[in-house]
């Protein structure tokens, strides 16, 4: 990839910032970072150096595009640096606000993701509707200038730290002959109003990643009310494309994958070609969706594709690094245990394979 001048000096500063922080033991790189490894005083020195909210235009951001947004990610994702508590925000919920959201809604949030004083977490998946958004059964009721919300979302990365949630919920209810996606509409919740309950869901090595969240009867003001009333699911597609196109889909387990050509003895060079040739196309794709991104189009189709080959990318990772760790040192041996640990999430969290498929399928099927 032919990258400007302006994008390298973006990863030169991220690449410095980072092994400053590691040479003064102020992190351990970790696979599945920018999910699992939360440090606000990271996250406000990126807030500091302007590289959270980026690409939005004065006075929240740069006016950068999102191929130098990539650039930053990439960095921060091979150094396996702690951006849990930004990534979500910055990602998709800025861009969402900036595109769809009202006045007010932009002036009081996007300031707070820049400064990394607003913290997000993600209010889609629900219990027994999981990948499928058009089950979700959450409502949010009217009232008076605003609504209440009542439900619950499973899944919930990183809610027992965020500030504020994004919740996609019912305003009208499903109706016989109407298509399901039909009657959603997206909102700011903030997590210490009355009503919101967090659940932690606490994996097997005693880690707390993952939660539930329930919304009893929850105030949210009308100017919360991201777009349109009832135009949600038009609105959540265009923003998966953020969650889905970048390169987290595709350098969770780089840091692994690192360590398992500096410390293993690896005896296939066809086998390392075959993966530095599908990290390379996986990069390029990443690049494209960004690209398209800079040019107003909204690429669901291409970020689909994006995380399904990125998963199982990752996948594979993975079973190298399981098939070379009898050679290689504890460390390894331990980075791989807590990529594995990580792991179930990979295919779940932005989408099920089944779901991506059927949405690639529908896109070839149109074309």
């Amino acid at each position: 990839m032919v990258e400007n001048p302006s994008e390298q000096a973006l990863r030169e500063e991220v690449r410095e910032l980072c092994a400053d922080w590691r040479t003064a033991g102020r992190y351990v790189p970790r696979a599945d970072s920018w999910l699992r490894s939360p440090d606000l005083a990271f996250s406000k020195e990126m807030a500091a150096r302007g590289l959270i909210g980026m690409t939005w235009p004065a006075p929240y951001g740069r006016g950068l595009g999102n191929v130098h947004r990539l650039a930053v990610t990439e960095e921060l994702l091979r150094a396996g640096a702690p951006v849990a508590l930004h990534w979500i925000a910055d990602r998709q919920i800025g861009p969402a606000i900036l595109r769809h959201g009202n006045e007010q809604l932009q002036e009081e949030i996007l300031p707070g993701i820049a400064g990394a004083d607003v913290v997000f977490c993600l209010g889609l998946s629900e219990p027994g509707a999981g990948s499928d958004l058009a089950s979700v059964r959450t409502r949010a009721v009217p009232d008076g200038d605003g609504f209440r919300i009542t439900g619950r979302k499973i899944w919930t990365s990183g809610a027992h730290e965020a500030t504020h949630a994004y919740v996609l919920a019912r305003t009208t209810p499903r109706a016989e002959g109407v298509r399901p996606h039909a009657g959603l509409s997206e909102f700011v919740v903030d997590m210490s109003a009355p009503g919101v309950e967090v659940s932690p869901i606490v994996d097997m090595t005693g880690e707390h990643h993952f939660n539930e969240v329930a919304f009893d009867d929850v105030p949210v003001a009308g100017h919360r009310l991201i777009g349109t009333r009832d135009d949600g699911w038009r609105q959540v597609t265009e923003q998966l494309a953020f969650e889905r196109g970048g390169p987290e889909r595709v350098l969770t387990t780089y840091p692994l994958l690192v360590q398992v050509l500096a410390e293993a003895e690896v005896a296939d060079p066809a086998e390392l070609g075959g993966f530095v040739a599908r990290l390379a196309v996986l990069r390029r794709l990443c690049r494209h969706i960004a690209e398209l991104l800079d040019s107003g189009g909204a690429p669901v189709q291409e970020a689909a594709t994006c995380k399904l080959l990125g998963n199982a990318f990752e996948r594979d990772v993975l079973e190298l690094a399981r098939r070379v760790t009898p050679t290689g040192p504890p460390a390894l041996r331990a980075a791989l245990t807590q990529s594995l640990l990580a792991s179930p999430g990979f295919s779940l969290r932005g989408g099920a394979s089944e779901v991506l498929l059927s949405m690639i399928t529908k896109a070839e099927v149109a074309a």
